[in-house]
């Protein structure tokens, strides 16, 4: 038998009705319920009626009360990522703070064990934009490629922020010309050999290069609440509160990674490129590692007793006993490490966690760090 559309489509309003009622009863109010109920019913009699204007009236007064109770699904979808995003933050807000927190590679005083920013000069120009995201996503590198405008010569180099996430410096020039790159000014005077003075012609580069910017890795802040530390963990603490670190440039407290070399109560020396416990030679793996020599590891040195800068073990006859509450922070970049030889003790209260899992880049250092 032939229904008209306008009763075909009451129906089909009347079946999401029953749905929406039963999916929606707990949720609603008693109120809401009872309005679609009492207008299904009123939608049922016009259509018995088989009058087209009354049918579509119910109709519109039916659909005004369900989607009270369930809104149209575009609102719905995004009411509902939103509490997801939320959900999210919290979750995230509450590992970073109770049990994970990401944290950079800043210096190269962990390498090779830890990679920081790691920068080399190209002859070549940068590759093309798809192999340079790639390149981003996979390995961490970014690419430069400054070129003097005209002859010109530098006069200053001064930290800069390119953006919210991205610090990098400002290259001053004679002419008044101003670079920016995303590379950090300490990078560009060690690594790369760019200072203030340096003369550039017309349609020379001044920097090409590309550097890889470092792991970033998780820190189990957890683990420490229940054990504590042990020799030869890597680990991150706080600056504040240890004499011989100058406070962070916006007046806060800066985070370090080390390699936790002396207990409380321990007795350390260095004779290169060994480094001696309590009087015997320190043979667990992540020392041997670096007594080694090998794989780009250069051993523990204290070669440079005339360094006014290096309190403790400046010397190969020169002994330090960890104080009672504190810790003894050694990096695996010896020769490039500023760290408690430097600085002292790392105090109890100040260890944030133990270096976990190496997240990005993906790299051969990707995994759990060792």
């Amino acid at each position: 038998m032939f229904r008209p559309k306008y009763l075909t489509e009451a129906r089909a309003v009347l079946k999401a009705a029953e749905r929406i009622i039963n999916y929606r009863r707990d949720i609603a109010t008693p109120d809401l319920i009872e309005q679609a109920k009492t207008r299904s019913a009123a939608l049922k009699a016009a259509m018995k009626e088989r009058s087209e204007a009354k049918v579509k009236t119910a109709q519109a007064a039916l659909i005004e009360v369900l989607e009270k109770i369930h809104p149209p699904q575009d609102s719905q979808m995004i009411r509902e990522y939103a509490e997801l995003a939320l959900v999210v933050v919290v979750i995230a807000l509450g590992l970073r703070t109770y049990y994970l927190q990401p944290f950079k590679i800043p210096t190269g005083s962990m390498q090779p064990t830890l990679n920081g920013v790691i920068a080399h000069r190209t002859d070549s120009e940068p590759p093309n934009p798809v192999v340079r995201v790639f390149e981003f996503l996979t390995l961490g590198r970014t690419y430069e490629n400054v070129i003097s405008a005209q002859d010109d010569q530098i006069v200053g180099m001064e930290p800069a922020k390119l953006n919210f996430f991205w610090d990098g410096t400002s290259i001053q020039m004679a002419s008044g010309q101003v670079y920016r790159v995303g590379i950090e000014r300490d990078v560009l005077r060690g690594q790369l050999g760019i200072f203030p003075g340096e003369r550039f012609a017309q349609g020379q580069p001044i920097v090409r290069a590309y550097a890889d910017l470092g792991d970033q890795l998780f820190v189990d802040k957890v683990s420490y609440n229940f054990v504590s530390p042990s020799r030869g963990d890597v680990f991150v603490f706080k600056t504040n509160q240890i004499a011989g670190i100058a406070v962070g440039p916006e007046g806060y407290s800066e985070h370090y990674i080390k390699r936790l070399a002396g207990l409380p109560g321990d007795v350390l020396q260095i004779r290169a490129p060994n480094l001696f416990i309590n009087g015997k030679l320190a043979t667990a793996a992540p020392f041997a590692r670096v007594q080694s020599m090998k794989n780009g590891y250069h051993g523990y040195t204290n070669d440079m007793p005339n360094d006014p800068r290096m309190i403790y073990l400046g010397t190969p006859d020169g002994t330090v006993k960890v104080e009672s509450d504190g810790y003894f922070a050694l990096g695996d970049n010896s020769p490039q490490s500023a760290d408690s030889r430097y600085w002292g003790f790392v105090p109890r209260q100040n260890v944030v966690g133990r270096g976990l899992f190496v997240y990005w880049p993906f790299t051969s250092h990707w995994g759990f760090v060792r």
